[in-house]
């Protein structure tokens, strides 16, 4: 496994990231071989959320790696919060509420990464700022970012903060590449052309963010993976073909081409499946080429200009 700085912290990281989204759907063994799968390939780094089950998969999380002082030493916690029902919640109360939640569920006195989970139209970036420096004072929380925010969210945040934001947790895949398309029609009269995000990408390795790619095998929103798709033969047919020169799954050439980005992301995974889980891993160990990458951008339906 590789590993990397992650943003202007001191961690250095694995290049994958368990993510624990639907851990809560395993049994308690199941759960168990996961995690240790995970840490045996050298992926110490588990990304969870308030939100997810409820609540259930910290839970799970920290029964199925048997959490105790030894165990905490050994791994990377990462948790997020901001979402409630009906709304998004960046007050001071709630993150405080939220991180203290986390912190039993977990069974832990510290989170090393908190991220604020989807932008709030009723930010206070200076109520943010309070939480954060009472946080990181109290020594709960070590390191902060955010998820699925634009370049003027952050820098409204960073105005305030005392605390540097170290990573921006957004969705990006082979189908959904629009962060990347964007800046490769940029002046052209066709709606790849649009902007929709700021041109986060760019403003992230700009400032030392990491980016964390969530849904890396998803097309749409959640509608599916797009592997063994259908939906995409030629896609899949290009992704095949270079696997079998690799001598990998598909599986692990559409997260090598994430991570074949010089932007150095960290891809979070959403697998419950051990032994595709494997197949992530293995991509950190995977250099495509140039033309591979653009092969596979191109057989997405990407168009280049």
């Amino acid at each position: 496994m590789r590993y990397m700085k992650l943003g202007k912290s001191d961690l250095q990281v694995p290049t994958i990231a368990v993510g624990c989204m639907r851990i809560n759907e395993l049994s308690t063994a199941d759960a168990e071989r996961l995690v240790q799968t995970a840490l045996e390939g050298g992926v110490n780094f588990f990304d969870h959320a308030d939100i997810y089950g409820g609540g259930t998969c910290e839970e799970l999380f920290a029964e199925a790696i048997h959490m105790n002082s030894t165990v905490r030493e050994k791994i990377i916690l990462q948790s997020k919060c901001g979402i409630r029902k009906g709304m998004f919640d960046f007050s001071k109360e709630h993150i405080l509420e939220a991180v203290d939640g986390s912190l039993k569920r977990l069974k832990t006195d510290y989170l090393d990464v908190l991220l604020l989970h989807r932008p709030d139209a009723l930010v206070e970036p200076e109520e943010v700022a309070e939480a954060f420096d009472k946080l990181y004072s109290s020594g709960k929380v070590r390191n902060f970012g955010v998820s699925n925010q634009n370049p003027m969210q952050i820098q409204l945040l960073e105005k305030f903060l005392h605390q540097p934001i170290i990573a921006n947790q957004l969705q990006l895949s082979i189908t959904n590449a629009t962060m990347i398309s964007a800046g490769l029609h940029v002046n052209m009269a066709d709606d790849t052309a649009v902007s929709r995000d700021g041109s986060v990408l760019d403003f992230c390795r700009l400032h030392d963010i990491t980016v964390q790619p969530w849904s890396p095998f998803q097309y749409g929103f959640f509608e599916g993976v797009f592997l063994n798709n259908d939906k995409f033969p030629k896609l899949n047919a290009a992704i095949d073909k270079i696997a079998a020169n690799y001598e990998v799954s598909n599986t692990t050439i559409a997260l090598a081409w994430i991570l074949r980005h010089p932007a150095h992301m960290q891809p979070v995974t959403g697998t419950m499946n051990a032994d595709r889980l494997k197949d992530c891993m293995k991509a950190a160990d995977i250099y495509l080429t140039r033309e591979e990458w653009y092969e596979i951008y191109c057989a997405a339906g990407n168009v280049l200009p």
